[in-house]
């Protein structure tokens, strides 16, 4: 099972790299930020295209950096830094005051793209060329791929609980052909929030985020990518936006299935355990003269 497991890591960010560089690309259609569902570019403030198409031009890269493996963990911390200001950042002040459904949501997505891209840099390798204090930051392992799975934990769990809250909108989402729409809408709510407490649970970690990343991936193929290829209206933004989020998201699943080893702590105990025994069972059996 964790030879199955390992192998997802892979996929995973090649999955989240194609979701980034398609965000990028949505920016060039769409004239804003795309990732996380930020708030529009303020009325008053000059630069909305120039920053659109300067930020979408580095997701963009970003994405292939990932994709490609060259450069990859910064380009993944460059993109997890982006959506946590622009966009998580941004939903706080308007989530304090307001704090209902749609708010909620794009808060969510900003919150798991945010944590899901540095649990994707801490799946790639360190960099070689920076030393020091900045190094340990830039290079976490352990504390990047921990903030992925309790950021992308949290929001499943919130997206799964909303399936309750707004189940009648939710099953307008469901194909026609596939009966019992509602019993989808409570089943799927339910995997949601089971998938949630599993990733932050490190002992079902692993197992949480493939099956998560298993059922995200269904969707983008029977459910997003459908809706999105029906819309009639091209500047329906959250259609296509859906579909790459989904993937990014099922993305992020599976590179914590494939990386988070070390999610516990045990395996650090047991090693020190071991260690400390081999040390001093010499001079235990040292005879005493």
């Amino acid at each position: 099972m964790n030879t199955l497991l390992d192998r997802l890591a892979g996929p995973g960010r090649l999955a989240f790299a194609v979701g980034l560089a398609a965000f990028g690309a949505l920016q060039f259609v769409y004239g804003d930020f795309v990732p996380g569902r930020a708030l529009p570019w303020p009325s008053e403030v000059p630069g909305r295209l120039a920053w659109a198409y300067v930020s979408g031009a580095i997701l963009i890269l970003s994405g292939a950096a990932i994709a490609s493996g060259k450069r990859a963990r910064g380009a993944a911390i460059l993109s997890g830094a982006m959506i946590f200001l622009w966009a998580l950042l941004r939903h706080l002040p308007e989530l304090a005051a307001n704090p209902h459904g749609r708010v909620l949501t794009q808060t969510g997505k900003a919150l798991a793209l945010f944590g899901g891209a540095f649990a994707v840099a801490g799946s790639l390798p360190a960099l070689d060329r920076i030393t020091g204090g900045f190094s340990r930051l830039v290079n976490s392992k352990d504390g990047f791929l921990n903030l992925g799975r309790w950021c992308f934990g949290a929001w499943l769990i919130l997206g799964g609980v909303q399936h309750f809250q707004y189940t009648d909108g939710v099953v307008t989402l469901i194909p026609a052909w596939i009966p019992g729409h509602y019993f989808w809408a409570y089943f799927a709510g339910s995997a949601l929030i089971a998938g949630g407490l599993g990733l932050l649970l490190p002992q079902t970690a692993r197992l949480a985020g493939a099956l998560v990343g298993s059922m995200l991936s269904l969707w983008v193929v029977i459910l997003h990518i459908p809706r999105a290829v029906a819309a009639a209206d091209p500047q329906r933004r959250n259609e296509w936006t859906a579909v790459f989020e989904a993937l990014a998201f099922a993305g992020i699943a599976f590179v914590l299935a494939g990386s988070l080893r070390a999610g516990s702590s045990e395996p650090a105990r047991r090693r020190s355990t071991e260690e400390i025994w081999r040390l001093t069972r010499p001079a235990r059996s040292r005879p005493v003269e």
